[in-house]
Parts: C-alpha cells; structure tokens; sequence
C-alpha cells in the first residue's frame, strides 16, 4: 500500500542520481534506483530557458535498518524536491 505526500526534502546526489534525503526531520540513505523518468509538459515552463520537467526518481532507501520504497520528483523549474508518495 502506498501513502501520497507531496512533502519539500533536501536531497543530495552523485552524478545525477539521489544519494541520501531527509524527510521529516530523518535522514534517509538511498540504498538502490529502481526507477527513473522524465516527463516535459510545455505549460511547466516558467521562462525560454526552463526545459518544463519534473524528473522523477523511485528509490529503495531508509533512515536505519528497514527499507521502503519512495518515490521523489525534482522540478527543473523551483529545483526542488518532493516526496511524492511512500510505500509500506
């Protein structure tokens, strides 16, 4: 089962990718990328040179011991970062 949040975190990365994250205070380590895509829509672009994606990464991480499953976007436009959903 899966929980949405949409949720602003810090993300740090390595070549591209998510490495680590804090959510609520915890610091989550990305252990695997399960997932990754991009999607571009013209009306999400704030100026000539803003590409209009949101990028999205699925990720297995935890802040300890027991992993889950979460899914994070980065937003070209603000370069931000949410967590989008979360799942048990």
């Amino acid at each position: 089962m899966s929980r949405l949040y949409g949720d602003p975190i810090e993300v740090w990365t390595r070549d591209g990718e998510p490495t680590q994250f804090v959510w609520r205070d915890r610091l989550y380590m990305v252990r695997r990328v399960l997932d990754h895509w991009v999607v571009a829509r013209e009306w999400w672009k704030t100026s000539e040179g803003d590409p209009g994606e949101r990028q999205f990464w699925r990720v297995e991480a935890s802040p300890g011991r027991e992993a889950g499953s979460y899914e994070l976007r980065y937003d070209t436009a603000s370069n931000g970062w949410l967590l989008l959903r979360a799942w048990d």
